[in-house]
C-alpha cells in the first residue's frame, strides 16, 4: 500500500506503454481514489519462445484493489483492452468506454466466460462521467478504429489529459472530426491543463498523417483495374478501412467473403452496433466463392502481419481450408508492419508473388495510412491544450526523447517535461513535476491458460533447448548406491543418433567410468551423482563438437 496522496498532489504511474510499443496501461491517483486507464497486451517477439501474450504486471493494482474506482478505456485496440480479461479476475470494478470499444471487449470477455459478472458502462464521445469523486471527460479524437477518445481527468490541481492513440483527420470516413473545441476549451480555461500525456508512436515522421480518405481513393483505383479476385488483408479492428472496401465492392458489383476469426467477429460486432453498413446480399460464405466469377469476388482476411497461422499466410503457403492464391489474384496488404514483424511480412509477400499474385503493399502504394499523429499534429495537440507539464507516452525511449524535444520547441520549459519509465510514480504539485520512487511493474507472460507461470528461468531453458537440444541420462541404482542399469543416453534436438553412434558410445563409456568411481567412493546422494553426470558429459561434448546441450540426469532407485 502506497503512502496516502495528499489533496494537493496527484500521482500518475505508467504500468505499460512507456519505453515500449504495446500493453498500454496507466494508473491515476487523486487523494485516496485510483483510476486505471486501459489495460492492453503486447504480442511476443521471437525470443519469447512459446509465449502467446505479454500483459502488464498488476501487482500494484491488486495491492490497492480497495481504492480502484473504475477502468477507463480510450479505444478498442488489443494493445489497450487485450489484458482486461486477466485484470477483471482480480479487480471487478466498472469499466467505462464508448459503444464500439465495449462491444469489442464484450466479445473478448465472452471467450473467457467473464461477461456475466462484468460491469460495462457505455459513454458517448463528448460526454462526461463521475468515477468515484473524479469527473472524466471523453473527448473524440481520430484513430485507425472508430470511437477513439482522449480523456480529461479532473483533479484538484486541474485536468490531466491522456491523449491516447490519436491523429487529427480533417476528412474522417464517419464524418466525426476530433473535438478541437473541447481540447482548446480545456487549454484556455482559468485553471488550465495540469499535464498532457501524449502518443509518441509517429514522432519520427515529419508533417501530418494522411487522411483515411486517401486509402479509399487508392482502393477504388485498384478495384477499377483488377480483373480477377481481390484479396485484402487489414487489421480486423479498422472498421473505417473495411467500410471503404465494402463501398468499392458495392460500386463494382463484387461479393464479399470473410476469413479469419477476428475479422468475422469484429465485422459482426460493428454491424450489430451500426458502425458498418453492408447490404445483406453482399456477404457470401467463403465456401461459395467458386459459384461466382473471379471478377465478382473480394476476400477480406486477417494476416496483414504475416502471422504464421493467419488466413492470408495460409493462403500464401497453399494450406488454407477453402481459398488458395492463384495466378492473376490481386492481393492488398492494407496495413503497416508492427515493429518486429517485417521479416514475416516479407516472407508472405514473396510466397504470394511465387504463386502468381499481384501484391500491393504499403511500401509501393498508398494502401495504408497510419492512425497515429505525425510531428505537426503532436505540436497542434500541445498548442491546443497548453499543458503546464508534459509526459510523452506510447513509444520506445527514442520516441519519448524526440517527443520531449518537440514539446520544448513549442515552448514547454525543460523542467516541466518528464520522460518516465515503467513503474515510476510521477507526482504533480502546483509547483513541480517529479519522480517519487517506483512500484512493481514490468511484463507478465501468458502461455496457454497459464498466466505468469513462465518466467526468465523457463525461457532460458526453452532457449537452450531450441539452440542446442537436450541429452537425457537414465540411471537405476539401489539404496546402497550400486548401479543396477545404465547409464542410458537419450537425445532430442542434439545430434542424429544413427550418424553419431561413436560420439554416444564414447560419452556412455566416460559416464560409466565416472559412475564406477562414485560407486567405489560410496557416493549415494542424488545431487552429487547428477552434478558428476552433468560436469563429465558437458566437458566431453564441448571438447568434441563445441555444443552446450541441456543435460538432464534421471536417477531411479529400486
Amino acid at each position: 500500500m502506497s503512502k496516502k496522496n495528499k489533496l494537493n498532489e496527484v500521482a500518475v504511474i505508467p504500468l505499460g506503454g512507456m519505453g515500449e510499443i504495446g500493453k498500454n496501461m496507466m494508473v491515476v491517483e487523486v487523494g485516496e481514489e485510483l483510476l486505471i486507464i486501459d489495460a492492453g497486451v503486447m504480442f511476443p517477439e521471437d525470443e519469447l519462445l512459446g509465449i502467446d501474450l505479454v500483459i502488464p504486471d498488476f501487482t500494484y493494482i491488486k495491492e490497492n484493489v480497495d481504492r480502484v474506482k473504475g477502468i477507463l478505456l480510450t479505444h478498442g485496440h488489443e494493445d489497450h483492452i487485450g489484458a482486461l480479461p486477466y485484470l477483471l479476475r482480480d479487480v471487478n470494478v466498472p469499466v467505462y468506454g464508448t459503444r464500439l470499444t465495449l462491444g469489442l471487449l464484450e466479445g473478448k470477455l465472452k471467450e473467457h466466460h467473464m461477461l456475466k459478472g462484468a460491469r460495462l458502462k457505455v459513454v458517448n464521445p463528448g460526454s462526461s462521467v463521475k468515477v468515484g469523486d473524479i469527473k472524466v471527460d471523453f473527448i473524440r479524437v481520430n484513430h485507425s478504429i472508430a470511437d477513439t477518445c482522449a480523456l480529461a481527468i479532473h483533479t484538484p490541481l486541474g485536468p490531466i489529459i491522456y491523449a491516447s492513440d490519436f491523429k487529427f483527420d480533417q476528412t474522417p470516413i464517419d464524418g466525426e472530426v476530433a473535438d478541437f473545441h473541447k481540447l482548446a476549451e480545456l487549454g484556455d480555461s482559468k485553471q488550465g491543463v495540469l499535464a498532457l500525456f501524449s502518443d509518441s508512436t509517429n514522432v519520427e515522421r515529419e508533417g501530418y498523417t494522411l487522411s483515411e480518405m486517401v486509402v479509399g481513393n487508392t482502393i477504388e483505383e485498384i478495384f477499377q483495374n483488377a480483373k480477377n479476385r481481390i484479396i485484402l488483408a487489414t487489421f480486423a479492428s479498422n472498421i473505417h478501412r473495411i467500410q471503404q472496401v465494402i463501398n468499392s465492392a458495392f460500386r463494382y458489383n463484387r461479393k464479399i467473403a470473410l476469413t479469419g476469426r477476428s475479422m468475422i467477429n469484429n465485422i459482426d460486432i460493428a454491424r450489430n452496433l451500426g458502425y458498418l453498413t453492408i447490404p445483406d446480399d453482399m456477404i457470401i460464405n467463403i465456401r461459395d466463392c467458386s459459384h461466382y466469377p473471379d471478377n465478382q469476388i473480394v476476400l477480406l482476411t486477417t494476416g496483414s502481419q504475416g502471422e504464421p497461422m493467419a488466413a492470408l499466410t495460409r493462403m500464401a503457403r497453399g494450406d488454407h481450408y477453402h481459398i488458395n492464391i492463384r495466378q492473376g489474384d490481386t492481393v492488398i496488404l492494407s496495413a503497416s508492419a508492427i515493429p518486429g514483424n517485417e521479416r514475416l511480412i516479407g516472407e508472405t509477400i514473396n510466397q504470394l508473388y511465387k504463386r502468381g499474385a499481384e501484391v500491393i503493399y504499403e511500401d509501393v502504394s498508398g494502401v495504408h495510412v497510419s492512425g497515429h499523429a505525425s510531428q505537426e499534429e503532436l505540436k497542434l495537440m500541445l498548442n491546443l491544450v497548453k499543458p503546464k507539464y508534459f509526459v510523452p507516452i506510447h513509444g520506445e525511449y527514442r520516441h519519448l526523447t524526440k517527443h520531449a524535444a518537440l514539446a520544448r520547441e513549442v515552448g514547454i520549459p525543460e523542467e516541466n517535461i518528464l520522460i518516465a519509465e515503467l513503474g515510476d510514480r510521477i507526482i504533480f504539485t502546483e509547483k513541480k513535476i517529479k519522480k517519487a520512487g517506483s512500484v512493481q511493474a514490468g511484463s507478465v507472460f501468458v502461455d496457454g491458460l497459464g498466466v505468469g507461470d513462465v518466467g526468465n528461468i523457463v525461457l532460458r531453458d526453452r532457449r537452450l533447448l531450441s539452440e542446442d537440444g537436450i541429452i537425457i541420462v537414465v540411471l537405476t541404482i539401489d539404496n546402497r548406491g550400486k548401479i543396477l542399469s545404465g547409464p542410458d543416453i537419450v537425445t532430442r534436438g542434439f545430434v542424429y543418433i544413427r550418424e553419431s553412434e561413436e560420439l554416444i558410445a564414447e560419452a556412455t563409456a566416460l559416464l560409466e567410468e565416472k559412475l564406477k568411481e562414485c560407486e567405489e567412493n560410496r557416493v549415494k546422494e542424488w545431487s552429487i551423482l547428477k552434478n558428476q553426470i552433468r560436469d563429465t558429459l558437458s566437458d566431453y561434448i564441448y571438447k568434441k563438437i563445441k555444443r552446450n546441450p541441456m543435460i538432464l540426469p534421471i536417477i531411479m532407485q529400486v
